[in-house]
């Protein structure tokens, strides 16, 4: 029996006591941790897994692997969640990336590597996304703000232990402990899931998108591919990168067809008729965009204009992290009391237009504690709008499309970031080919911007006049990414404004919030009330909880 009638997708609410959602929601963090870290904690530990395993030239692929697949699978994730339930595929997402972290540890050359990580990165992609899609399932919308608060602080927790714990393992134990790190935490988080989360089951047949799913995968790899090879191992221009584009908008445009004809499409197009999910999800690959002008080019600018080392560099950019937690936790609670919060991602992307506007401004004389000041400007309008927006989607939208658009909110941020990087590598490398001339002694040996980023600790072992030189032409160069960034954050404050407030659903919700989500249309054309996720329900549907 297929399940094409919406009533047979609307996965049920739950209701669980306290004790059993701070044990659950302590597993769910513990799975994002382990998602989170392991796109920081390999750093570190690069140059030693080259060294021993060998292969230079396949080096990036330990990182892009694991990304690209992450990112790929991410949708894949959401929208079987929302077909066959949540509990049993997330726990078997926490296998998939415990699996590939004992094999990666355990890996004997480079290649053997890379596939072993795109195996994590594949059970990596299920266990944010998943993870936040059962934050929605077992905490109301309008209670759901005070826990985000919590989420932010493991993203800053993972930014700054990873690359710390990554030299550590690697100095004291071995690199393979970057991976097996993994395994107890994943044990923890696994027997915490299994233990206290009980969700309905969907008992339903419905029909897999197996098309759909390959031509969203294969659309979406070649789009990473472009955004990753383009500027740094192919010339943008090149066959390779112009193809790749091709192939992306050929496959996608595939994709689309195949959509509108699929009786359960991997990416119901139907969401990209709700206006709240149009502007959020615009908006999220915006700001994770201008999100990427500081966390990647701080770092080098710490590390390069100021002398300070790489582990340093990482532990400059605290302030902007802390910032970002303190305002997503204030502002969490302030959403959960009141209803409200369109105000705050449009005042954040505010904020960090300003911020980025103001980190244009250093150059070499700027001080430490004015450039920490301009990070908490940029850092406090951050807090305000990522997690935020994914409260709004996953509050706008039908039940049974929570897992797809919690996935859509995150493959968005991924892309985001994915064309941010470019975006910004070329905007660095354009700037550097110009002022490194003007800026380096006469005679000095030919340095480039991709030389610079990879090994920025380089320039210390430089002639004095030399690092100054660079220093400079790196300073001049920020200024363009920077200025080039704040314009992306004013167009996301700009496309905030086209928000649709839904108020809130849940405990104490405030008046109208039945209005707001009476008449939402179904897609069989009938207008019904949209549940309330505070109370439980029990569909034809579900069976007994897990």
């Amino acid at each position: 029996m297929s399940s094409s009638n919406p009533d047979h997708h609307e996965a049920a609410g739950t209701q669980l006591g306290r004790k059993q959602v701070l044990l659950t929601f302590s597993g769910l963090l513990l799975a994002m941790l382990l998602a989170s870290l392991d796109q920081t904690i390999v750093a570190t530990a690069l140059p030693t897994i080259v060294g021993e395993l060998g292969g230079l030239d396949q080096l990036s692929w330990v990182v892009t692997a694991y990304l690209l697949a992450a990112t790929v699978s991410t949708p894949l994730w959401g929208r079987i969640s929302d077909l066959y339930g949540r509990k049993a595929l997330f726990q078997t997402t926490i296998v998939v990336f415990l699996v590939g972290s004992a094999l990666s540890g355990a890996a004997q050359s480079l290649g053997e590597l890379i596939g072993f990580r795109a195996l994590q990165g594949l059970g990596a992609g299920g266990l944010m996304t998943l993870a936040m899609a059962i934050v929605a399932d077992i905490v109301s919308p309008r209670e759901r703000g005070r826990y985000q608060g919590y989420i932010q602080i493991v993203f800053v927790l993972a930014s700054v232990a990873g690359p710390l714990l990554g030299g550590l393992f690697t100095d004291h134990l071995s690199w393979r402990w970057v991976f097996y790190v993994n395994l107890p935490i994943g044990a923890v988080a696994l027997t915490a899931i299994s233990s206290a989360l009980h969700l309905p089951v969907q008992r339903g047949r419905p029909r897999i998108d197996y098309l759909g799913a390959a031509l969203l995968a294969a659309g979406l790899t070649c789009v990473l591919l472009v955004t990753t090879w383009g500027g740094q191992q192919y010339a943008w221009a090149s066959p390779e990168i112009v193809g790749l584009a091709a192939a992306a908008v050929a496959v996608l445009i595939a994709f689309v067809a195949q959509e509108r004809r699929a009786a359960e499409p991997i990416l119901p197009l139907r969401l990209f008729r709700d206006p709240v999910f149009d502007v959020v999800t615009l908006v999220l690959f915006l700001t994770t965009c201008a999100l990427f002008a500081a966390i990647v080019f701080l770092p080098l600018f710490f590390q390069i204009v100021t002398g300070a080392s790489a582990t340093k560099s990482g532990l400059l950019l605290l302030p902007l992290l802390l910032a970002a937690t303190t305002t997503t936790a204030v502002v969490g609670r302030v959403i959960s009391r009141t209803g409200r919060y369109k105000v705050f991602p449009a005042g954040g992307l505010a904020l960090m237009a300003a911020g980025l506007l103001l980190l244009s401004r250093m150059d070499a004389t700027t001080s430490r504690a004015t450039a920490s000041l301009f990070m908490v400007v940029f850092g406090l309008g951050f807090g305000m709008v990522s997690q935020i927006l994914v409260l709004a989607i996953q509050n706008a939208v039908d039940r049974r499309d929570i897992g797809i658009a919690t996935a859509s909110a995150n493959l968005f941020r991924a892309l985001g970031g994915s064309v941010g990087v470019a975006l910004f590598g070329a905007v660095f490398a354009s700037r550097l080919d110009l002022w490194l001339p003007r800026d380096l002694p006469s005679g000095a040996a030919r340095v480039d911007a991709q030389s610079l980023q990879a090994t920025p600790d380089a320039i210390q072992s430089m002639p004095p006049g030399v690092q100054d030189g660079i220093g400079q032409a790196v300073a001049h160069s920020l200024h363009t990414v920077f200025l080039v960034a704040a314009p992306i954050a004013a167009l996301g404050l700009l496309v905030v404004l086209f928000l649709k407030e839904v108020p809130l659903r849940g405990p104490g919700g405030p008046p109208g919030g039945e209005q707001a989500d009476r008449g939402r249309t179904h897609a069989d054309g009938e207008r019904k009330p949209r549940e309330d996720i505070s109370q439980p329900v029990r569909p034809a549907t579900a069976g007994a909880p897990r």
